[in-house]
């Protein structure tokens, strides 16, 4: 419920739905950060600037740190190596993958030692070691289930195997969904792809999804750190912060990887973030609120000094204020605001309008964002 105080005949009320503000710094208010990886911590092979300072500030002040990612392809080990390699803190035991993930759901259902056929790569097979079961590569090895993850060396033979196990009828879990990976030349097929070949060919999807955006990775990173306020750090809306919303934690979206002011402004209530900050060193700031008032029956939203009001055309901006992200945090209240309903096709406040979903018009914003950061990759 959007909770509104009254002053002076102003509404005011904080952005809808779920973005929020924080009067301590993030460190404070939260015992664990889980984090994404590729586009949070690292783009590639090298750190996001500032990004392994960041973490080690916040395990000083003891917030706890999780990895949680959806590449199934690799142990923890190779990912704590890279993670070290880049200064960043890790054990194995912080990285939770979607092959972990996939392997704790078969164990809790299969008896020990029962075969499961791996459409994948060594992550999978290690992670489905160490929880008691026998990874294969043929039906001719008697296989109880199928599993598919993501594994750079997947050919046709193994996809074709993975389809007539999945035709003859045994239960399948994928890792994740993810259409493609990124690479040092762009975008390449993912998990994503590759299980839709699969479906494809057997004539049926999935029976279960374990990594994100379902909530599995996240409470288990949760459970691993004993956490009661976990706060999830995503660059992605449909995996990392939809995950979040699914796992009912609060989440942080950083601007270091693919989400844009437009993806930000235009989403929907299910990968809504909690806050938006510039970078990890979010975490060790104060939170500026964005609030909605109500004036004279002109919506408009604030963060700090930027505003923006909502006209029939869209998103207006009114004061672009000195930084960036407060602009976006401002655009994003005011837009979520009029694709909620809470305001008619000429601004003024409806609570009983529903819009289905449909767009404000978000262009103003971006041009201001691109004005103040034009080199900024996520103003557009």
């Amino acid at each position: 419920m959007t909770r509104t105080a009254r002053s002076s005949g102003t509404a005011v009320r904080t952005g809808r739905p779920g973005l929020r503000g924080s009067d301590v710094p993030l460190v404070e208010a939260y015992d664990l950060a889980v984090l994404d990886l590729d586009g949070v911590v690292y783009v590639g092979p090298d750190a996001v600037p500032g990004a392994a300072q960041a973490l080690a500030r916040a395990r000083t002040v003891g917030m706890g740190v999780a990895f949680v990612t959806n590449n199934a392809s690799r142990p923890p080990q190779t990912v704590v190596d890279h993670l070290l390699r880049l200064g960043v803190e890790a054990q194995p035991a912080d990285v939770v993958t979607s092959a972990q993930v996939a392997a704790r759901l078969l164990a809790a259902r299969l008896p020990a030692g029962s075969a499961v056929l791996v459409v994948g790569g060594e992550g999978l097979r290690l992670a489905l070691t160490e929880e008691g079961l026998a990874p294969v590569g043929s039906m001719e090895d008697g296989p109880v289930a199928v599993v598919q993850g993501f594994g750079p060396d997947v050919g046709w033979r193994l996809l074709a195997e993975g389809a007539r196990a999945v035709r003859s009828g045994l239960p399948w879990v994928a890792t994740n969904l993810d259409l493609t990976v990124p690479t040092a030349h762009g975008p390449a097929p993912g998990n994503g792809a590759l299980v839709a070949a699969v479906a494809t060919a057997a004539g049926r999807g999935p029976d279960e999804v374990a990594g994100k955006p379902a909530p599995g990775s996240f409470l288990e990173a949760a459970r691993r750190h004993g956490s009661r306020r976990p706060l999830v750090v995503g660059d992605r809306l449909d995996t990392d912060l939809e995950g979040a919303v699914n796992a009912s934690m609060d989440g942080l979206v950083v601007l270091t990887g693919v989400s844009t002011a437009t993806d930000l402004m235009t989403c929907g209530p299910e990968v809504r973030p909690t806050y938006v900050g510039r970078d990890l060193g979010a975490l060790h700031e104060p939170v500026p609120p964005a609030t909605v008032e109500e004036v004279a029956g002109t919506t408009t939203a604030v963060c700090r000094a930027a505003r923006v009001r909502v006209e029939p055309s869209g998103i207006v901006v009114a004061a672009t204020g000195d930084d960036a992200v407060d602009l976006l945090r401002a655009g994003c209240a005011a837009a979520w605001t009029w694709a909620a309903g809470e305001v008619d096709a000429v601004g003024t406040h409806d609570g009983a309008q529903d819009r289905g979903g449909s767009l404000p018009g978000v262009a103003g914003v971006v041009a201001a964002l691109h004005g103040l950061e034009p080199d900024a990759p996520w103003a557009r």
